[in-house]
């Protein structure tokens, strides 16, 4: 996902946040810790932004066929 320039910057994070991040974590780097959670919290607010559309949009998609593609 993260295929642009990189930027270099200079943070003040909580070293007990970013201690219990790295240990949750299956990344073993700050730099990838950091970038996996900000990659999340941009997936939740796009899903949050689709979800506004909830029952005003008719698909016409069956779930089942979806389901048996291969």
């Amino acid at each position: 996902m993260h295929t642009e320039a990189w930027v270099r910057t200079t943070l003040d994070l909580p070293r007990p946040l970013i201690d219990e991040a790295m240990r949750l974590s299956p990344q073993r780097t700050k730099t990838a810790v950091i970038v996996t959670a900000l990659e999340e919290f941009v997936r939740k607010k796009r899903t949050q932004g689709l979800k506004r559309f909830r029952g005003r949009v008719h698909l016409d998609i069956d779930p089942s066929a979806l389901r048996d593609r291969s």
